[in-house]
């Protein structure tokens, strides 16, 4: 396994991070712990989940993903071991069962990190994550940003004052934004640098052959602050598998089962898809192999989270690592990407 810095901190984080955020609603205990052990046997340290998981979010299964995380055994007799990320949701109507409306307040925080705690059944957090702003901004999938004056927003010191105190007092060790813009990540470091408060180390936002929105802004940020990239949804739902070229529909798969998931499933997203497809036959290699090792190979890059519901994927996935992009077949997806530039933000 390979393995990069988190931000400036001196916890090193294997290039593949863990998802988990099927366990508990595709994904059984059994399993889960199957995959779980198969990761960690393979190197990996670095596992990455929320307090509104599983995906989607339901009243029933709310918090289910960190449950059975709590009672992974190698988690409880390994800890020392294991770099457990989790997150706080933001507000929405779609997670409106969670704290009676979730927002980012500081008595939010504090009390979601302790049911996290709770259920993880550890003292503390490697990585502490806001999942999404306290504000309208551009985050799954929003294309344009329209400016609401009166808006009711949780001032960003507020946020960080609360994630400062969680840190002093050992129950977190270092913070990350998820789903954040260039001007969030800018604020939040301004804020920290002139109140010397905690430091943001990472920024889990999308990032894939379908979506390389993080380029534009962002991965400046990241190089220039050094605060890397955790990229989510390296394969776009599993798009960039090819498992729905044709129109498949596989049985038990996330877009079969949950058609609304449609952000990969654009009619240019699969013209884009098929050209993938072809370069990676050109090469011998899956398609998914192409587009892991893509992201992979992204200098801006700390982790690249995965997604399994199954070993098969979960071994294809991990084995990404080995396969290193030619400059001849990275210009071949530059040139995609020109005809196909972002066709999923």
């Amino acid at each position: 396994m390979k393995f990069n810095k988190l931000g400036n901190t001196d916890i090193d984080v294997s290039l593949i991070c863990m998802g988990t955020m099927t366990y508990g609603e595709q994904n059984t205990d059994t399993e889960a712990f199957e995959m779980l052990n198969y990761a960690f046997d393979q190197g990996i340290n670095f596992y990455d989940t929320a307090e509104m998981y599983p995906i989607p979010p339901k009243p029933r299964t709310v918090h289910k993903t960190e449950e059975i995380l709590g009672r992974w055994e190698v988690f409880q007799k390994q800890r020392d071991k294991i770099i457990m990320a989790t997150k706080v949701v933001g507000p929405g109507e779609f997670v409106k069962h969670i704290r009676n409306g979730p927002r980012l307040k500081k008595e939010h925080i504090i009390t979601a990190l302790e049911g996290s705690l709770s259920r993880l059944k550890t003292d503390y957090v490697d990585l502490y994550q806001l999942h999404w702003p306290d504000r309208n901004t551009n985050f799954f999938g929003k294309k344009e940003y329209a400016h609401d004056n009166s808006e009711d927003i949780v001032p960003l010191e507020e946020i960080l004052e609360a994630l400062t105190e969680l840190k002093k007092s050992g129950k977190i060790r270092e913070i990350g934004v998820s789903n954040e813009t260039a001007w969030g990540v800018m604020k939040y470091l301004s804020l920290s640098e002139q109140q010397g408060l905690a430091r943001m180390q990472s920024i889990q936002n999308p990032y894939n052959l379908l979506n390389r929105t993080y380029e534009i802004g962002l991965a400046e940020v990241g190089h220039r602050e050094n605060i890397g990239l955790l990229a989510y949804s390296p394969l776009g739902f599993g798009v960039l598998s090819g498992k729905y070229l044709n129109g498949n529909m596989p049985e038990g798969a996330r877009i079969t089962k949950w058609p609304h998931y449609s952000r990969y499933s654009s009619v240019e997203s699969v013209e884009a898809t098929k050209m993938y497809a072809n370069i990676a036959k050109d090469l011998g290699i899956s398609l998914a192999t192409l587009a892991l090792s893509f992201v992979n190979s992204r200098p801006f890059l700390a982790s690249n989270i995965i997604g399994a519901t199954n070993m098969e994927q979960l071994k294809e996935n991990i084995n990404s690592i080995k396969y290193e992009l030619s400059e001849e077949t990275l210009e071949s997806i530059n040139q995609v990407h020109r005809i196909y530039s972002n066709p999923a933000p």
